[in-house]
């Protein structure tokens, strides 16, 4: 009964770990530097905590947290859990853009459209990094490639889709 009261599900046991960061996008933007907008914020994060092999980064070859990515991707359960994580983590961005002092035509569907695609950039390259820790690869090795590929996504997200346009 204890241990329900601090996790819902089992499932929530098991992902406890997504819920420390949920919010982590939102904080970043809150707490940047006045002079500092909040897609450089994101970039700098990220770069940070590539560099530390932070294990949400998906550059992270620990055995034990290489099991636990490898453990939520192949449960269907657990992966379908991480949606709800997911889906918090856009609305809490989402809330926290607009609260950045940005002018828009449209300023709640224009945090949100962006907190989506923050958050899939994000997703994306830690999926990236942890298919190919997963793989055998080792996170030293795969560093370079992964900060220019980070570099590559927040510069897409700078420009838009203009290669697409």
């Amino acid at each position: 009964r204890t241990l329900f009261a601090y996790f819902p599900t089992k499932d929530d046991l098991v992902l406890h770990r997504f819920a420390d960061h949920e919010d982590e996008s939102a904080r970043v933007v809150r707490d940047r530097s006045a002079d500092e907008s909040p897609l450089d914020a994101l970039h700098r994060h990220l770069r940070i905590a590539l560099e530390r092999r932070d294990p949400i980064t998906g550059l992270c070859d620990v055995p034990e947290v290489v099991a636990f990515h490898r453990l939520v991707r192949d449960t269907p359960t657990l992966s379908t859990a991480l949606l709800r994580y997911h889906a918090r983590s856009v609305e809490a961005l989402a809330s926290a853009l607009l609260g950045a002092p940005r002018a828009a035509a449209h300023p709640e569907l224009t945090a949100r459209l962006a907190a989506s695609q923050i958050f899939v950039v994000l997703r994306e390259l830690a999926d990236a990094n942890q298919r190919r820790i997963i793989a055998g690869q080792g996170a030293d090795a795969l560093a370079t490639v992964a900060v220019a590929e980070a570099d590559h996504a927040f510069d897409l997200l700078r420009g838009g889709l203009t290669p697409y346009a």
